[in-house]
């Protein structure tokens, strides 16, 4: 009896996952699905997403399936299955239906990172209120107001302190300066005061966003977590702090505003505050580090664009009035051809592989349907790099954004998203470069003392870093 009744248990076992291997393979459409492959049951085409490329092309991963499948296509990340678009007309169309078709949404290991699971029926009055306080702070009229001075101040202060090193690893450097500074707008962070140093934990997150969500020790996704409590829990203690403190001691930054909002807004409650300054935090420093990291390699390839940097910038401190005086919002408006180089450095950057969406109901594209619940990843950088709209498109070349028009540049170019959810914090990441540009080519110089080397898995990376020495001139 014991016999057969294990007979029985093992049948249904090999049944079970012979089941869920077919629907693997087989998932449920309304109609023709798009071409692609799904990997092994569970695991997916994971393993082949994280294969390194070493230069600015788009990942092996994106292109050997673009060229088997074409701009659409199919697959599995992370045990999610997933459509891939390179579709310039189709993700135009994702942007314009954002919130209405297609809704936001993360892979496993980044939501669990940042708490973005499951569904909320508040979910578009939170982002409301989430953009709406972050323009409030970081947005053009607090650039213009407070922050462009601040800005600068901090650029000399950091880069003087670096011409006194013998060598930096520009993105360990750079990271601490976009995080300390964020920190400080949002939470008042003081490094000088603080007994934890910000920086640590959150470098070490990028590692984990794209692992496959194993949280065991070893893994990239269970050092991931760790750091991740850490760097929670010492934004939960600032806010505690906070809390306890009278009003009349607070610090009229991001988070005080915050919590005068908390008897009023419900979903405002204190671990979503704690998630909330968590992902604000991380999103404060990690594209500018990126950036600021590939605008030295690239300045120093190119000292034709260094040139012509700071021909531009010289002749802004030549027409000022009082030597001496703060940079003004009118001065960064006139630096044309640096915002083309930042543009540039942003189009070959491809800071992250994709960006999500989520199906809300089935979506027909030339041919194929998409069915609901599907997550769907924009492959900017397929758009970037793609030859028919940019020509030779794996050259750093600045000048290629002079005679750019907008609509062109709003189909084809989205390093920070497009429609209602572009990132609320695209211009202060295109003034801190710019201001970050005009200190350092005014007043330094630098020389490579080794590092550099492109590599992306997906997200790019630079090996064992770029290491310079910064002179003052």
């Amino acid at each position: 009896m014991i016999w057969i009744a294990g007979s029985w248990v093992l049948a249904f076992g090999v049944a079970w996952v012979v089941h869920g291997i077919y629907k693997w393979y087989n998932p449920k459409c309304n109609g023709l699905l798009p071409p692609g492959s799904m990997g092994l049951p569970f695991i997916g085409e994971t393993l082949q997403l994280m294969e390194a490329g070493y230069s600015f092309d788009i990942v092996p991963f994106l292109k050997k399936r673009l060229q088997r499948y074409g701009p659409i296509f199919r697959t599995s990340v992370a045990g999610r299955q997933v459509i891939v678009s390179a579709d310039p007309q189709f993700n135009h169309f994702i942007f314009q239906e954002d919130g209405k078709l297609f809704e936001s949404w993360y892979l496993d290991s980044f939501a669990k990172i940042f708490k973005q699971e499951g569904a909320s029926t508040n979910v578009a009055h939170i982002h409301k209120y989430v953009r709406s306080m972050t323009l409030n702070h970081f947005g053009v009229i607090a650039l213009k107001e407070k922050l462009l001075p601040q800005l600068e101040e901090m650029v000399q202060k950091v880069l003087h302190n670096w011409s006194c090193q013998a060598s930096i690893n520009v993105k360990y450097a750079s990271a601490t300066m976009a995080l300390e500074f964020g920190a400080k707008q949002l939470i008042s962070y003081d490094p000088q005061q603080s007994s934890e140093k910000i920086t640590d934990s959150y470098i070490s997150l990028i590692r984990g966003l794209m692992s496959f969500p194993l949280n065991f020790p070893g893994t990239a996704y269970y050092k991931c977590m760790k750091d991740r409590k850490k760097a929670m829990n010492m934004v939960r203690e600032v806010l505690k702090q906070r809390l306890a403190s009278p009003p009349e001691k607070r610090q009229g930054d991001f988070l005080d505003h915050v919590i005068q909002d908390m008897n009023s807004q419900d979903f405002l409650i204190e671990d979503f505050v704690v998630q909330l300054f968590f992902g604000l935090l991380y999103v404060s420093f990690d594209t500018i580090s990126t950036m600021t990291t590939l605008t030295f390699k690239l300045l120093d390839e190119n000292p034709d664009v260094l040139q012509e940097l700071i021909v531009e910038h010289e002749a802004i401190l030549k027409k000022r009035e009082k030597p001496g005086s703060s940079i003004t919002w009118n001065e960064y408006k006139s630096m044309s051809f640096t915002l083309q180089v930042i543009n540039e450095v942003l189009r070959l950057g491809n800071m992250t592989p994709g960006l999500f969406r989520r199906t809300l109901a089935d979506v027909q594209v030339n041919g194929y349907t998409i069915p609901a619940g599907w997550p769907i990843m924009i492959a900017t950088s397929a758009l970037h790099l793609n030859s028919e709209i940019f020509n030779d498109p794996l050259a750093f070349n600045p000048w290629r954004w002079k005679d750019r028009k907008s609509n062109e540049m709003s189909k084809n170019f989205m390093p920070f998203g497009e429609g209602m959810k572009q990132c609320a914090g695209a211009e202060y990441t295109r003034v801190f470069l710019a201001i970050f540009i005009h200190v350092l080519v005014t007043k330094y110089r630098w020389m490579k003392i080794m590092g550099g080397d492109i590599c992306r898995n997906p997200f790019i990376g630079f090996g064992k870093g770029l290491h310079i020495k910064v002179m003052e001139n």
